[in-house]
């Protein structure tokens, strides 16, 4: 890399969340969503997400977030408003589904087929996932010019 070159950002590899007990977290997560436990050490707990995680942290004190939140990618989230109510989350009136988990941390849950955002299929067949992209996010991606296949575009070859 050239001495003026800046670092290129190129992803997430994970978030932490402070909350307040990391079983009280695994089973309110867990209530809502299917996912498998990467680890878990004291005090500490590793959500996994294919090639991403999600990491749980005791020891939250701050008061609620207001507008700072993060977006969790689902396959489908038509079921996520009841299961997040379910589960004790306080639901945030507005156009997108954001929620609180008990300790105050905003989470706006998104679908895969609707955002630009994208897995590799080998990371997609690691989680045992096939999921197809939207013509509005194919488009969005086209325009940055990822291309894909004719069978992911429901072409012809």
């Amino acid at each position: 890399m050239a001495k003026d070159t800046k670092p290129r950002l190129v992803g997430l590899n994970h978030i932490a969340l402070e909350v307040g007990d990391i079983e009280k977290a695994l089973a309110f997560y867990g209530a809502i969503f299917d996912f498998d436990l990467r680890g878990r050490g004291d005090g500490r707990a590793f959500i996994d997400m294919g090639d991403q995680f999600l990491a749980l942290m005791e020891g939250r004190t701050q008061r609620p977030d207001e507008q700072r939140h993060f977006g969790l990618v689902v396959d489908d989230r038509g079921r996520v408003r009841d299961l997040a109510q379910a589960a004790g989350a306080e639901l945030i009136d507005g156009p997108f589904l954001d929620f609180f988990d008990p300790w105050g941390n905003r989470i706006e849950v998104v679908e895969y087929a609707d955002l630009q955002f994208t897995k590799s299929d080998a990371i997609l067949g690691s989680m045992g996932l096939k999921l197809e992209k939207s013509d509005k996010a194919k488009k969005e991606l086209q325009d940055k010019g990822v291309q894909f296949a004719p069978s992911e575009t429901g072409q012809n070859q």
